[in-house]
């Protein structure tokens, strides 16, 4: 699983380069991201461990795949993480939407007391 991760990171899409730009770093107020991290029998593109936050981007070859993206969200949920989805097109017109809704999610947690 690692292996693979590792070939993920190493050939991520056009999309996840240009979020990971935004999220390195920890430039969201200081957050620490990692991208294609192994969760269970899952790769995430992107996890805040300390926010329990979920970060998936995903293209044409995600919508005839919402069965296996509904059952893995609900694995991830179920462990007590928050998944938010962008579809590929809205980090190329939209990364200040996405950035500020991630943002968003990330305050939610501090709010909601994750880091006590």
């Amino acid at each position: 699983m690692n292996d693979y991760a590792r070939e993920l990171r190493n050939n991520a899409t056009e999309a996840e380069k240009r979020l990971w730009r935004h999220l390195r770093g920890r430039q969201l107020n200081g957050f620490k991201f990692r991208r294609q991290r192994p969760m269970g029998k899952y790769i995430c593109d992107f996890v805040c461990l300390d926010a329990g936050l979920v970060v998936e981007l995903d293209g044409s070859q995600h919508v005839t795949d919402t069965p296996y993206g509904e059952a893995r969200d609900a694995c991830l949920r179920a462990h007590g993480y928050r998944v938010l989805r962008f579809w590929n097109g809205q980090v190329f017109t939209e990364m200040e939407a996405v950035v500020e809704t991630i943002c968003q999610a990330l305050h939610r947690s501090e709010m909601d007391g994750r880091f006590d």
